[in-house]
This record gives C-alpha cells, structure tokens and sequence, in this order.
C-alpha cells in the first residue's frame, strides 16, 4: 500500500494524498452481503443529538463481516479484495469449498488465492481463526472476542494488532493492546493470526473540508468561540480561558484527564495518556 500525491491543479489538491487502490481487484460487492444503511445524524430515538459532529456524507451500503468466522472447519480461499466505506481496512470475499460466501478483514500479506480456515487445530499462520489458547505466545493477532462466542471486538482497525503477551493458570491470556493497554482475555475466546493491512491509512492528508463531510463529519466549533450558556469555556471579553482546566461541554475533564470510574479487574496496565 503506498501513498499518492494529486497534482496541484487547484489549491484543495497541493497537500492532498490518497492511498493506493491498485490491490482492490472488483468494485462490485457480493450479493447477499450488502444491506443498506440508513444515517442517524448523531440523533438518537427522539430525534435528539448524542453524539455530536455526525450528519451528512456519500451515500453507503453496508458490507456484512463475518466476525465470528461462523465457518468452521471448512477451508475458504480469498476471491477478491474490496474497499469498504464503512472502515478504514480492505475486506477480502471468503468462498468456502461448501460454496458459502462471507467477508473477513484482511491481514498484511493475504491476497487473492490465499487459503483462510477457521478451526480449533488451524494452524497459526496469517489469516487463520482459531481460540487464544491454541495460538503461541508472542504471536500478533487481530479480531479478538472478549466473550467467548461474541465475535471479534478488538483490533479490527487498519494496521492494528494485539501482541499475545501470555497465558495465565486460570484461564486468561495476556495482550497488549494497540493503545498501550494491557488487559486479559478468556483462553476460550478466537483471534485471527496476524496484523491488520492498509496500515499507511494514518498518513493520509485529506486536504480540505469537503473531504471530511464526505465522510460523514460535521464541523467542530472551539469552546472558547461559543457564548457562556453553550459552553464552559464561552464568554468572556476576547479570547479569554478563564485560567481553568480544559473541559467537555458537560464538565468533563478534557485533554488526558482521566475519567473511568470503574475498576475493571481484567485491565492490568492502562492505555497510554
């Protein structure tokens, strides 16, 4: 995967870069496993705003990732390599030899032809499912549960991966976490063998804001542009910041203030500020 410079026809192109789309091999997804996805605007059931800065952007369908590897035991080969709207990492269409279809993210080094299976005695190599407690130590895997049966919650974005640390006597196994969090999981749980592709998605430069409502992403307004009833850091005569730690529009510290209140006994080592 590489990086490409448009030529500066117009100001919006001097400092935009795209990601190379020489590996996607069909634009066409499999039928079957789109369904369409309507937009919520950030709204939820009475209309209301919970999550701000959403609304907006290019018209999606929805690709239907098989996160549990619900194939088990039957080999499946890679037959094409697709770009999803709906994730930063290419998705590969999975034929299994009992002719179903599904969709897997796809790891680094797996390409069209490439054989996948999912299954207790796989063995651990790139793009194979199989539980945590058949997968060696020092292994990077991706797609993990964090209930067994659950499908895989972690590590699902491009060039990410969990290092499997250790496994513990009563049933856990050690990983660190993309974010620097080291946290444990049951043994019991799948994992995908191997690190997630499309890693060079982080060094895209969008360029200009239409990109970004492209995607679905509304503008953010500074707290110190707002008046005093919309924001704790509104008002005041000219740009002024009160001298008071940066919050949320609700209160919260903001800017590496910590803020989980539960204690959750399976997180060993929190993830880095």
């Amino acid at each position: 995967m590489a990086i490409n410079r448009r030529k500066p026809r117009s100001a919006s192109l001097r400092f935009q870069t795209f990601l190379d789309s020489s590996d996607i091999t069909t634009n066409v997804p499999a039928k079957g496993l789109v369904i369409g996805l309507k937009k919520g605007g950030g709204r939820n059931a009475y209309g209301r705003i919970t999550v701000r800065h959403h609304g907006g952007g290019a018209v999606r369908k929805y690709r239907m990732i098989d996160f549990k590897r619900t194939q088990k035991d039957v080999n499946g080969r890679i037959a094409t390599v697709e770009y999803d709207p709906n994730r930063n990492v290419r998705i590969g269409l999975v034929v299994y030899e009992n002719g179903a279809k599904t969709y897997m993210l796809l790891p680094d080094g797996i390409n069209v032809g490439h054989k996948v299976i999912a299954s207790q005695n796989a063995e651990a190599k790139v793009g194979n499912s199989l539980p945590l407690r058949n997968i060696p130590v020092g292994f990077m895997v991706h797609n993990i549960e964090i209930a067994p049966g659950s499908g895989g919650k972690l590590a699902r974005s491009a060039g990410t991966s969990s290092q499997f640390v250790s496994k513990t006597e009563d049933g856990y196994a050690t990983l660190r976490m993309p974010s620097g969090e080291v946290r444990m999981v049951p043994l019991e749980c799948w994992a995908t063998v191997g690190v997630l592709g499309n890693a060079d998605y982080r060094n895209i430069t969008w360029g200009k804001a239409g990109r970004t409502r492209y995607r679905g992403i509304r503008p953010t307004v500074r707290g110190m542009a707002m008046n005093p009833v919309d924001h704790p850091h509104g008002g005041g005569e000219g740009r002024s910041k009160s001298g008071s730690h940066p919050v949320s529009p609700w209160g919260k510290g903001a800017k590496g203030t910590r803020t989980r209140v539960r204690k959750n006994r399976l997180i060993l080592k929190r993830r880095r500020p």
